[in-house]
Parts: structure tokens; C-alpha cells; sequence
């Protein structure tokens, strides 16, 4: 189909479906061709291969999409002209075929419809192409591995194939494919198979097909139908948790609503509680560090959100020292697999703790959320991971000559960058030598700062005075540490790290943003830092690069060195926002929706980070995962720093510090809001260059609002 431009291009549009530990990337068509597409659980592909044709002709696409709730995806397909079948040839376009397929109890379930709109009746044979590698996620990812286990017999019956797969680590994974009807194998290999199908003019057929690990009934309408009523059912409960938001700007609107949407396609009910799996197709698993800045951009809306990932990450947290896994007692986790490779110990990932940023951010979550809440009993079941979390914070920065956080990895198996920007090549100095660890990472001493003050807010809450005066004082300390050795006053900018050797490394990148969120840095410093981030350096008018234009090592088209990550946007906007300059938040949100729009609505994990001015449209980073959660999470946070919206779970009030709205937006409505017992609605609406604040509901009277303009 080279020929075909369209269908090239088709070809390479991934669509996706979840549903708890599986996934399925398919391209347009619906197939599953190479690459990245397959279906997955955990970790593992259970089909590599899954291509429908009729006879031996891929079909014509009209069009593909996945519904605006992430349910269903659903592709309309035509014939090409085919060589005669009988006595009749059908000529192109001729026959309907719509594919419509969902994730439901982690199985996936697929209707083809077939109608024939021709005068004539048409023998239509329909070939399914089968395969199923058992490769490992790190294995699509490009690891090459000494060796793989043993790829069992293929089994074959009447109504489906089955394929096995031993793993070096003894166990045995299946991938079953049934049919509704009876099949014809085409090849020894029982890959192929055929279903003839006879369709009178005007006639139409259906196919019914299951793929999953179990063994399962013959597939039927009535089973498809139960699993599609179950799959939206679950779906809208997903997205019905915490508030709402509405807006008149319809397409604005869209955008909000397909965030949530895909929030809710990545969030899994863990038996901790619901946790947001970081991004598809390389990262469907829990993350630590994802998993908190996710919960922080939906807290707000949605504080339950970081309950649960609060509940997953302590029972998680290391007890024990490890350099294969990088983990020391109190260290909470960075990502947890369930592979092969990673239960043959082949990569440490099973469950790795090579994140030091993860720990403090974990910390200063659980008092975001106790700020938001005042729920201080949930607080007290966790203490003792929180003493234990700070306590790893403490040694470390004990162990620093300059008090600092700093990593490096104990293995070389284990990630050699471990803050956000994990990537090789993101930490450097000005003239682009790599710095020797061990390194501080700028945004991280602004996590531990944080982290600090929230222990000592909490001790305070629990009468713990002692404590929370000792935590106050390493939280000022480490401040003043951070304002001394990474200010760079003729720049008027922080640096990115600290090397092992106490040099800078005086680089501009988005980093220092986070400190501004965090609130660390003197007030006018904040403004000097906010003021660079909005300049065309930093600023490509969809977002925010990751590294400024002219830095060392700045390339628009990298992963971690000019980039745009729209969360990374977001915790820089919140933090331009707190030193002051909350119409430039709005300036923000407003690009970042723009860049929505040219994404369909949904905003990938990254993109390249050429200007606006340089390009019609943002330009997408080829691998980049989608969806992904704080990508999705993003527009909230973008939100809430314009809106200017804090909740005081402590005393039951709502606080808005000079609202705005971003251009083109007349009104947001934020409905059902919790804030202790009640249930608040308010309405924010534009009047000239002010935007007011109106309360609604029967409930909203008992709760205090608080409005600075």
C-alpha cells in the first residue's frame, strides 16, 4: 500500500484501549502489524500479529477512531477491487466492514459487521493473520537478550488458536482466539485462517471475536453486548470521581473532557485504591514519581486520586539496601514491572527504586493532600512511612558536603539520570561535559524543601512540636543552600545540578520552574526566574521547553534537551502563577490548549519544541506515549493556577487569589467540589478584564469563600 499515502499514514496511528493491566495498540485499520501495536498484559505480548483481509486484499479505510469515553474503538473498512470469487469480481467499495472492539475484564472483545451493497451476491472471504511472540516490554523497547524461553506448540480448533510461551522464569503465558464461527486453516503453521461468508444483495453477516489469556465460551452477541454495558458502566465511574468542570467554549470543553477521560483510561483500581498508570504503550504500570505530580495536578478535583496512590506507595516503600535496585530503607518505589525479564532479575525494574525525586515528592504529597482534606487520620496510618520516607531524606542530605539530595546509581544496569529527566544526555555542564556524580538536581532540592516543610506542618497537627521545629530548620537550611550554590547572579537564572565536585552546572532549563512551585526561591528571584520562562528561549507558544534555545546540547527534537512536556508547562506555570504573574498562567493554559486542538485533544506525554512562529501546528515526538497521565493531568493544573483556587481542608474554606480566565473562555463552572462534608458549586465568569466568583448550590452557604482580585 505504498502507493497509498492515506493508508501509509494510517498504518502508523496507533489507537488504544485499557482496562486494568492489559492493553491493546492497534493501527487504524485495526490491526496489529509490528512495532509497538500488539496486546498487551503485564508487561508481556500476547499477540503480535492480528490482520483481517478480504481474500488476500487489505482492506480500504473510511475512517477509524476511539470514542470520546475511551470505550470502544471503531473503524469503517471497504473493499478493494478483488480478483473474481466465483463468478462475480466485486468492484471497489462495494462492501461495508465495521470493526468495533473493547477491553473488558481484560479480554478483549470484537464485532466485525459485514454488509454488501452491491446487486450482486458476493462470496466474501474474510483471512485473520495470528501470531503472538511473548515479547517482553523491554524486548519492544529494543533490548536484545541473550536468550528467550521456549515458544510452545500452536494449537488449533475449530473456533480459535491457541499460543503458549515458556519464560526463563518457569512460567507459562497463553493468548487464546476464538471465534464466533467455524474457521478454515490456511497454513501448517495454523496462523492463517479463513471464514467464507455469502452475502446476498442488500445481505449482511457478523463475526464475533475474544482474545485473552483463559479459556473462554464460544464468542456471541449476547457476551459482547454484557461486556460493553460493563466496560461503559465502569468507565463513567472512572470519570464521575471529584468534581466536574464545564465551560461554554465548546472545544475547550472537549479538551477537559477527553483529559479526564484518559485519566480515567489509565487510573486502575489497585486493591490500595485507584492509581494512574503512566502512559501507553511503554510505561502501563505504576510509576512513583508520575503517579504523585498526577495526583498534585488533580487534587483540587479529585483528592481521592492521591489517596490511593499515597496507600499503593507505602506499602511499597524499601526496607532493605540494594544497588541492583537502588533502594535504602524509607525510599519509596519508581516503577514496578511484572515481565519476564524483570522476574528473571535481567533488569532490576520488578520493582526499582532508581528515582530520587520520588521520595520527597511522596512526602510533599501526603501534605498537599492533608491540606486539601484535614483528614488526619489518614495522615496518622501513614506516619510511620512518612518518618521513614524523611528519615532517607535526611541521611542523604547528611551525606552531601553541601546538604543536598544528590543520586548515583548503583549499578550500571539501574538509570544513570534519576531525576524526571532520566534520559543519558539531559544533565550537563556549559560546555557540554557530563558531570560526575554524585549530582543534585536543582528541582529536587525544591521537592525536599517542600517534603520538609510539609513534615513540619503535619508534626505541628500531632502536637509532635519537637519534631516539626527540627524539620522547619533542614527545610530553611536547605533553602539557604539552594539560593547560595545554584543562583546564578549574572545570569539571573538557578542552574540545573550540582556536580560530585561542587561545580554548577550553569545550564538554563525548565527545572528551577518547579522551585517557583514549591515556593522556594526569595521573591524577587522567583519573578527574575518566572520572566526568563516566558521569554522565546523557553517559550515556544505551545509550552515550555525543557532547555533553553542556545543552551549546549539544545535540540528542538530530543527527549529531554528542548522538548516540550506539557507537565513540566503545568508545575512551571503553577509556580509562575505563585511569584505573581497569573495572567501569564492564563497566556500558558491558553497555548497549551491550542496545542490540544492540533492533537485531537489529547495531549502527548512530549512533543518537538519548535516555535510557533516556526510552525503551523506543534510537531509530535514520534515514540512519545499517548495517553499519558500528567500529560492528561496537565489541563487541570493549568487550570487551577489560573482560577487561583485553594482548598483549606483544615478549617473548611475555599481561597481564590486573583482569578483569571484564558482567552476565548467565558465562564468555567466547577460543580460538586468537596470540601469537608459539603458540596460546592462556583461559578467563574468573565466581566471586562475581571473575572467574578459566584457560589451555587444549597450547600454552598456553609462553606467560607474567600476572593483576593
Amino acid at each position: 500500500m505504498s502507493h497509498d499515502p492515506a493508508a501509509s499514514a494510517a498504518l502508523f496511528t496507533h489507537h488504544v484501549l485499557k482496562d486494568g493491566d492489559s492493553f491493546l495498540v492497534a493501527n487504524s485499520f485495526g490491526d496489529i502489524e509490528g512495532g509497538s501495536q500488539g496486546l498487551y498484559r503485564n508487561d508481556t505480548r500476547l499477540l503480535s500479529r492480528f490482520r483481517l483481509r478480504i481474500g488476500t486484499t487489505a482492506p480500504a479505510l473510511l475512517s477509524a477512531m476511539v470514542t470520546r469515553d475511551n470505550v470502544f474503538f471503531v473503524a469503517h473498512l471497504t473493499n478493494r477491487a478483488l480478483p473474481p470469487l466465483g463468478d462475480v469480481a466485486p468492484v471497489e467499495g462495494l462492501v461495508h466492514v465495521e470493526r468495533r472492539r473493547l477491553l473488558c475484564g481484560e479480554r478483549v472483545f470484537e464485532w466485525i459487521g459485514i454488509r454488501n451493497y452491491g446487486s450482486d451476491e458476493l462470496v466474501l472471504p474474510l483471512r485473520f493473520e495470528l501470531d503472538a511472540d511473548f515479547r517482553d516490554m523491554f524486548e519492544v523497547r529494543g533490548n536484545v537478550r541473550p536468550a528467550r524461553g521456549e515458544q510452545l506448540p500452536t494449537r488449533t480448533g475449530t473456533h480459535g488458536v491457541e499460543f503458549g510461551y515458556r519464560g526463563l522464569d518457569d512460567v507459562v503465558r497463553r493468548s487464546m482466539v476464538s471465534f464466533s464461527r467455524e474457521l478454515a486453516p490456511l497454513d501448517p503453521e495454523g496462523c492463517i485462517f479463513e471464514l467464507p461468508s455469502v452475502l446476498p444483495p442488500g445481505g449482511s453477516d457478523e463475526i464475533y471475536i475474544e482474545i485473552g489469556s483463559d479459556p473462554a465460551p464460544t464468542p456471541t452477541r449476547r457476551r459482547f453486548r454484557d461486556a460493553a454495558a460493563l466496560a461503559r458502566r465502569s468507565m463513567r465511574r472512572h470519570q464521575r470521581r471529584g468534581a466536574g468542570l464545564r465551560s461554554g467554549a465548546s472545544l475547550f470543553q472537549q479538551w477537559l473532557q477527553r483529559s479526564r477521560a484518559d485519566l480515567a483510561l489509565l487510573t486502575s483500581d489497585l486493591a490500595t485504591g485507584p492509581y494512574p498508570y503512566a502512559g501507553i504503550p511503554w510505561f502501563s504500570t505504576p510509576f512513583g514519581r508520575d503517579a504523585v505530580i498526577t495526583s498534585l495536578q488533580t487534587l483540587w478535583l479529585n483528592p481521592g486520586l492521591a489517596r490511593g496512590v499515597l496507600t499503593f506507595l507505602a506499602a511499597h516503600q524499601a526496607h532493605e539496601q540494594s544497588a541492583f535496585l537502588d533502594s535504602a530503607p524509607g525510599k519509596i518505589m519508581h516503577e514496578t514491572r511484572k515481565g519476564e525479564m524483570s522476574a528473571t532479575c535481567e533488569l532490576p525494574f520488578g520493582l526499582y527504586y532508581g528515582g530520587v525525586d520520588t521520595t520527597p515528592l511522596f512526602v510533599l504529597l501526603a501534605g498537599a493532600y492533608a491540606q486539601r482534606t484535614g483528614d488526619l487520620a489518614f495522615i496518622d496510618r501513614l506516619w510511620g512511612a512518612l518518618q521513614s520516607a524523611t528519615g532517607w531524606i535526611e541521611r542523604v542530605c547528611d551525606a552531601n558536603p553541601y546538604g543536598f539530595v544528590d543520586y548515583q546509581r548503583g549499578e550500571d544496569s539501574g538509570l544513570a539520570n534519576q531525576g524526571w529527566k532520566d534520559s543519558e544526555d539531559s544533565v550537563f555542564h556549559a560546555d557540554g561535559r557530563f558531570p560526575p556524580g554524585p549530582i543534585a538536581l536543582v528541582e529536587v532540592q525544591g521537592y525536599a524543601f517542600g517534603a520538609l516543610q510539609a513534615m513540619a506542618d503535619l508534626a505541628t497537627r500531632r502536637g509532635e512540636h519537637e519534631a516539626a521545629a527540627k524539620w522547619r530548620d533542614r527545610a530553611d537550611k536547605l533553602r539557604a543552600a539552594v539560593e547560595d550554590m545554584f543562583w546564578m547572579p549574572d545570569i539571573g537564572f538557578y542552574g540545573i545540578a550540582v556536580d560530585g565536585e561542587g561545580r554548577l552546572c550553569r545550564v538554563r532549563s525548565s527545572n528551577p520552574g518547579h522551585l517557583l512551585y514549591v515556593g522556594l526561591p526569595r521573591p524577587e528571584r522567583a519573578r527574575q526566574v518566572a520572566s526568563q520562562l516566558l521569554t522565546p528561549s523557553f517559550d515556544t507558544g505551545w509550552g515550555l521547553r525543557t532547555l533553553a534555545e542556545g543552551e549546549p546540547r539544545y535540540n528542538p527534537m530530543s527527549y529531554h534537551n528542548g522538548s516540550v512536556w506539557p507537565h513540566d508547562s503545568a508545575l512551571c506555570a503553577a509556580g509562575i502563577a505563585r511569584a505573581g504573574a497569573r495572567a501569564d498562567a492564563a497566556r500558558l493554559l491558553r497555548d497549551a490548549f491550542e496545542a490540544a486542538v492540533h492533537f485531537d485533544m489529547r495531549v502527548p506525554e512530549l512533543f518537538c519544541g519548535f516555535s510557533h512562529l516556526r510552525s503551523a501546528a506543534p510537531v509530535a515526538y514520534p515514540v512519545a506515549c499517548l495517553p499519558q497521565a500528567w500529560a492528561a493531568g496537565s489541563a487541570f493544573m493549568l487550570l487551577q493556577a489560573c482560577l487561583g483556587v485553594t482548598i483549606d481542608g483544615w478549617n473548611g474554606d475555599i481561597h481564590v487569589d486573583q482569578p483569571r480566565l484564558p482567552a476565548g473562555v467565558e465562564e468555567v463552572r466547577l460543580q460538586g467540589l468537596a470540601v469537608g462534608d459539603s458540596m460546592v458549586d462556583l461559578v467563574f465568569k468573565r466581566f471586562g478584564e475581571q473575572v467574578g466568583v459566584f457560589r451555587e448550590g444549597s450547600g454552598a452557604t456553609a462553606v467560607p469563600l474567600q476572593l483576593r482580585r
